[in-house]
């Protein structure tokens, strides 16, 4: 009698497989369809996420050596030039009229750091295709859901007074995460599946009441479009803007001024906004070295230290309280990074670009430097386009004839 084959089956390698499940799960799935109905959704999520993830790998070893990463991290322009923005936002503690709540924020943000990279360190080297079609469900199922409570939000957000800021946080983690997803589905040759993940994120953004999100999504078609038709021009472009924009940033303030007020008027909320920051650089220009320190723009207009009409934007907050150590270490970060994963696979260039687009435009938009659930937002994406990237590994079937070849005898 023939014996059956003998299979060792190791509970350990089972757990850690239905503990990553559930990490991306929560990741790609949960995160984004609670982040529809509840503000906090993404602060809490996350971290719980990637300590699954982190126990999943620290179980069955399936992640990348962990000395070359932080080895090849380190030795990345790109990235130290973050680390100094990090040390540089420390250090802006010794100076900043807030110490309380900056060190709050800084603490925050260490977090936020050390969360991505614990979760960075922990995926998988090669990931499963099961894992990452969730990530299209997810946002699919995410939109479905915006669309839902935008078509009768009344009913649904009645006695929720968090309901807008809620919508609004949700519709732009959908406005990032639709990339990523939309990167997966194409390399997998599924166009039609993302043009649907696509079409359904933009009409849950469309009924959405913040106007933010779809036109992060409209600046993140646009760079897809240049991106997709010529690639290294679509990288260079983004990279360039971007930078190029958060280096310059205390000189837009004198060139968009006049023009603001030729085509809206000199009393209009966004022109008067311009003249405050203009204002502020003007009577300071030695703290444009400096900065004012880290939480100054926020409590200063609690506080009359700047004026309640000055910009919100991640221009303004970059310079104003980090100074050009702080903004010109970014712009070098973000151009460095831009152009970094213009080296990537092929197919997942022009949604990395999008990606960074839609992201930068939100920044410029009137999102706080450091707010939390704002890092935390950043800090999924990336982690979502380098899971997305190690899924690249099968990149064709080998061919198998049916009839093999005869040698030819000469």
């Amino acid at each position: 009698m023939a014996r059956a084959p003998n299979t060792i089956v190791d509970p350990a390698l089972d757990a850690a497989a239905l503990l990553r499940r559930m990490g991306f799960f929560g990741l790609f799935v949960a995160l984004p369809v609670a982040a529809q109905v509840s503000r906090r959704a993404t602060v809490v999520l996350a971290p719980i996420a990637v300590v699954l993830l982190i126990t999943a790998s620290a179980i069955d070893r399936r992640q990348r050596a962990v000395q070359p990463s932080v080895r090849r991290l380190l030795t990345a322009p790109s990235f130290l030039a973050g680390l100094l923005v990090v040390f540089w936002c420390g250090l802006s503690l010794v100076w900043t009229p807030f110490p309380g709540p900056a060190s709050e924020r800084f603490g925050n943000l260490i977090a936020t750091v050390a969360m991505t990279l614990l979760a960075y360190l922990a995926l998988p080297d090669r990931m499963r295709s099961a894992n990452l079609y969730l990530l299209p469900l997810g946002v699919g199922a995410a939109a479905i859901v915006a669309i839902l409570i935008g078509l009768v939000g009344d009913a649904m957000l009645r006695g929720n007074p968090d309901g807008d800021s809620a919508l609004e946080r949700g519709g732009v983690l959908l406005a990032l995460l639709v990339w990523p997803a939309v990167a997966w589905l194409r390399s997998r040759r599924r166009d039609t599946e993302s043009l649907v993940v696509a079409v359904l994120v933009a009409g849950a953004l469309l009924t959405a009441p913040a106007s933010t999100p779809l036109f992060a999504l409209a600046i993140g078609a646009l760079a897809f479009a240049l991106t997709n038709w010529r690639l290294s021009l679509g990288v260079k472009v983004t990279a360039l803007a971007a930078a190029g924009l958060l280096a310059v940033a205390p000189l837009l303030p004198f060139l968009a001024r006049p023009i603001g007020a030729a085509l809206f008027g000199p009393v209009s909320p966004g022109v008067l906004a311009l003249k405050a920051w203009q204002k502020l650089v003007t009577l300071e220009p030695v703290r444009l070295i400096t900065g004012h320190g880290l939480e100054t723009a926020l409590r200063g207009r609690i506080y009359g230290i700047v004026p309640a009409n000055a910009p919100t934007t991640m221009l303004f907050e970059f310079w104003y309280e980090l100074g050009i150590v702080g903004a010109f270490a970014a712009a070098f970060a973000l151009h460095g990074g831009i152009r970094r994963a213009g080296r990537d696979a092929t197919a997942l260039v022009p949604c990395a670009m999008a990606a960074f687009a839609a992201a930068f435009a939100v920044g410029c938009l009137g999102v706080g430097l450091t707010l939390v659930w704002w890092l935390t937002t950043l800090a999924l994406t990336i982690l979502t386009f380098v899971a997305v990237e190690r899924g690249q590994f099968r990149h064709s079937r080998p061919k198998v004839g049916l009839i093999p070849r005869l040698p030819v005898r000469s």
